[in-house]
């Protein structure tokens, strides 16, 4: 088994940092959890850990949870914005509404 299935094993923060034998604040990673293990997510979606050896990969996957954490230790969930509610609550790009359609118009029926 690969590092990437084991990381995919995982669930808690915590355990992903001792995996990956990163240092961490647990008042930190108590406050942020969520938001450090997308950030990470998003670091390493933006890699090809696929064809690497697998303590390459170890090591970049290491590197992109330190980056995500240090994110976190120099500002908010809040200032970072990682999640989909947080960017729209600073005035980001809001959902379009769907067009109405009214019934008669599909049916060709005039309403009544």
């Amino acid at each position: 088994m690969g590092v990437l299935d084991e990381l995919r094993e995982l669930s808690a923060a915590e355990e992903f940092f001792a995996f990956l034998d990163v240092p961490y604040d647990p008042k930190v990673v108590h406050v942020a959890r969520l938001h450090i293990l997308r950030r990470m997510g998003e670091y390493l979606a933006a890699d090809h850990l696929d064809d690497l050896d697998d303590e390459v990969a170890r090591e970049a996957c290491r590197t992109h949870l330190a980056h995500a954490y240090e994110d976190f230790t120099r500002s908010s969930p809040l200032e970072q914005r990682v999640f989909k509610v947080l960017k729209q609550a600073a005035g980001g790009p809001k959902p379009k509404s769907k067009p109405f359609v009214a019934l008669n118009t599909l049916t060709g029926r005039a309403s009544q």
